[in-house]
């Protein structure tokens, strides 16, 4: 059967399509797309009750934290950063379900961008507020930069060497969360993807795969999610 990989969604009080304007969950069609292409099953997980992300999970063959707003300073006992964005806790805590669900089950994961950030800060990392002067950094713009795979892990047997990216952020990976191995680096430093191992596939990535034409970190969650 084909695997049905779940994606976050956001969380809107107000979206505007045709003569509507309403509370909606959004996601760029970009995420399933990706999905989609890579052989898979796309299902999106609005924002809901975070006990029921156990019965959500199960129901997934693979998860995907999409990419989004801030993560709100506190679940990683920070105070906010003058330039950091408004809180958005109900997709905190559901994303962090999820991802808790989705280890605990041990069913492949990918954090896009956010969802990297989020994986982090679950496993007990934190993260830095605002990075200055880094690509795609200007909100509403994607910026296009190189990153290079470190040798000897899962990200590097799947894209290794140097790769141009999508990018937009200006929050990235600080401390590291337990267990997790930094698997790309920018020029600059910034850790650009993380891995954890010892499970069947956990994998972060700070840049936007679903703005690229390259599936093969997509198309390998998918055979995971498969397996």
């Amino acid at each position: 059967m084909t695997p049905l990989i779940g994606i976050s969604t956001y969380r809107e009080d107000s979206a505007a399509w045709g003569a509507w304007r309403l509370p909606a969950a959004l996601l760029p069609l970009g995420y399933p797309s990706l999905v989609q292409r890579a052989g898979g099953l796309a299902a999106m997980l609005p924002p809901g009750d975070p006990a029921t992300a156990p019965d959500v999970v199960a129901r997934l063959d693979g998860v995907v934290i999409a990419g989004g707003p801030d993560v709100e300073p506190r679940r990683y006992g920070a105070r906010p950063h003058p330039r950091t964005g408004p809180p958005a806790p109900e997709r905190d805590a559901w994303e962090l379900a999820l991802i808790e669900a989705a280890l605990a089950s041990d069913k492949p994961l990918l954090g896009i961008c956010r969802g990297m950030q989020l994986l982090n800060v679950a496993l007990g990392g934190t993260l830095v507020q605002h990075v200055e002067g880094h690509v795609g950094s200007v909100a509403g713009q994607f910026g296009a930069h190189t990153v290079t795979a470190v040798p000897g892990t899962r990200y590097a047997g799947l894209v290794p060497g140097e790769f141009g990216v999508p990018s937009q952020h200006h929050q990235s990976v600080d401390r590291i969360g337990r267990d997790l191995t930094v698997s790309a680096v920018a020029a600059d430093g910034t850790v650009e993807a993380v891995e954890l191992a010892g499970r069947r596939w956990v994998l972060g990535v700070q840049w936007h795969p679903e703005m690229a034409d390259d599936l093969r970190v997509m198309a390998d969650l998918v055979r995971a999610a498969g397996g």
